[in-house]
């Protein structure tokens, strides 16, 4: 049985970024079930916020109706997809990438139905690493040429760069991925960020000459920053889903932390509240966005590590704010050192810092405070003897706080 009005809920929440023939793909998902994919490629040990978004996507997709594919890259993570990058992505060994596969095929079930006739999860190693090269040059490589290539932007921005031959096959082979879950699984659209309109398109196209048949793409807004960045592990600012990369704690201070601006877009993509409850609590102004903001953390923190983890988070940060509270579950980090360490040494090692001239920053504008006592030199010296009760607690600016132990 299908539900009607996906689209008309994808696009309430401000989701979809680019379709192909979307109001005819309106009416198919309208009136009979569809099978769809999106790929995950396998390039780190967990999934982030970013894919959060689209697994929310997927799941609104299943309720209405629609069968999920969830595609692990084990294959296409062997190559590296150029799409939004400007060099060349690390290289993984076959026994990480099949290790952080694994990982992703957990998380997966969080958030879907893998029950019988339900949302299935498939891995493209098992049919691109014993491809022949020439046969898939001869069966699909024919159908693409390099000039209409090179005017995608995912190669157009590469070229001055630096792109290889070893990049440029990557469209070759998640069109093929597409073409191949048409013809097994009779899978009919793609989804995924909009980094991939390219690749999708892609496929819709080897699909169309090979078969003669019709595909569609669809694309997600990219999950951002309030400035625009691209909130993921490339960009260095990645939420992790892993608890014990990013803990429910930090992931709570990081979305109650989010810019009044944002609070909105992030309940309608983030959360399952009904759309007009994000506009109404997104449209709070002054203190009472503030409110609006816990909301959307604790609906985040739920979603992703359950009730009991959510409602701990919540209260140690009420605890830590209005009380000064220190909880034995607050982030922690170990740092190794002999009898003394620089303070900027130690927040950099700590994490709390990217660089020493961050951190120089910080102390001297007053954001650094250790155990209640704010530090405004840069040249202070953490030692032994701070360390009594077995920890320090840094405070970074008005909210974040790292319980810091020595290794």
């Amino acid at each position: 049985m299908v539900k009607p009005g996906i689209i008309q809920e994808l696009q309430a929440r401000g989701i979809i970024q680019d379709a192909t023939h979307l109001d005819e793909l309106e009416k198919i998902l309208d009136t009979k079930p569809v099978t769809f994919y999106i790929g995950f490629d396998a390039t780190a040990d967990s999934l982030t916020l970013g894919h959060f978004m689209t697994l929310l996507v997927m799941k609104r997709m299943q309720e209405h109706g629609h069968r999920p594919i969830a595609l692990l890259g084990g294959g296409t993570t062997m190559i590296g997809d150029p799409s939004g990058r400007n060099d060349m992505r690390k290289v993984l060994s076959v026994s990480d990438i099949d290790t952080n596969a694994e990982v992703f095929r957990e998380q997966f079930g969080r958030f879907l139905d893998f029950g019988e006739g339900k949302a299935v999860i498939v891995n493209n190693a098992s049919w691109l690493r014993d491809l022949n090269y020439l046969d898939f040059m001869r069966n699909v490589g024919v159908h693409f040429t390099v000039a209409r290539m090179l005017t995608m932007e995912t190669y157009k921005s590469r070229l001055e760069q630096g792109l290889s031959f070893f990049e440029f096959s990557y469209l070759l082979l998640q069109s093929y991925d597409f073409l191949h879950l048409y013809e097994t699984m009779g899978c009919t659209l793609q989804m995924g960020g909009a980094d991939q309109w390219s690749n999708i398109l892609g496929g819709t196209e080897l699909i169309r000459r090979v078969k003669g048949a019709d595909a569609y793409a669809l694309t997600m807004k990219l999950l951002t920053t309030s400035t625009g960045e691209k909130m993921g592990k490339s960009a260095g600012n990645a939420l992790w889903l892993d608890e014990e990369k990013t803990s429910p704690y930090e992931l709570y201070q990081y979305m109650r932390n989010t810019a009044d601006a944002d609070v909105e877009r992030y309940l309608l993509t983030l959360t399952l509240l009904p759309v007009e409850t994000c506009h109404e609590l997104g449209r709070k102004k002054d203190a009472e966005i503030n409110a609006s903001k816990d909301v959307l953390a604790y609906e985040v923190v739920r979603l992703i590590h359950g009730e009991a983890k959510a409602k701990e988070a919540q209260e140690l940060s009420k605890k830590l704010f209005s009380q000064g509270v220190v909880a034995e579950n607050m982030p922690t980090a170990a740092v190794a050192f002999e009898k003394e360490i620089g303070l900027l040494d130690l927040l950099r090692e700590s994490g709390l810092t990217k660089s020493n001239g961050e951190g120089r920053r910080l102390v001297q504008g007053g954001g650094i405070s250790i155990d209640d006592e704010k530090i405004t030199d840069p040249a202070h010296i953490v030692r032994d003897e701070d360390f009594e009760k077995g920890y320090i607690v840094v405070k970074k600016g008005k909210k974040s706080y790292l319980r810091i132990e020595k290794a």
